[in-house]
């Protein structure tokens, strides 16, 4: 299984950002996947998930109405769309395979929301 996160940086507040996360390894039009973030001193926090068809998806109360988060199963890639950003979206963003972040992780990318 490898899972490899890009597309963060930093952006200031009210940005946007489109996260990527390039699937190998395991059929990934099998499985549910989701996106898991940690902030600096703080434990994992679940973001969202998606079904396998794309025909479902989940989020968490802070990123309702802000996120959205899609794959491509032709391309063996999950996407999470970040509008209104907030400084409290700074974080190490990790894609997972399996819903809820239960799964294999990748190694993150780096989300910073500053003025």
């Amino acid at each position: 299984v490898q899972l490899v996160e890009s597309g963060g940086g930093m952006v200031q507040p009210g940005g946007s950002l489109r996260l990527s996360c390039a699937a190998s390894g395991f059929t990934f039009s099998s499985y549910d996947m989701s996106w898991v973030r940690q902030a600096p001193g703080k434990g994992p926090e679940w973001v969202s998930d998606i079904n396998t068809s794309g025909g479902r998806t989940y989020y968490a109360d802070a990123v309702k109405g802000r996120f959205t988060i899609s794959r491509d199963n032709a391309k063996n890639t999950l996407y999470l769309q970040m509008n209104s950003l907030k400084p409290e979206d700074t974080a190490l963003y990790y894609c997972a395979r399996g819903a809820k972040g239960e799964g294999s992780w990748g190694q993150g990318t780096q989300v910073a929301v500053a003025s």
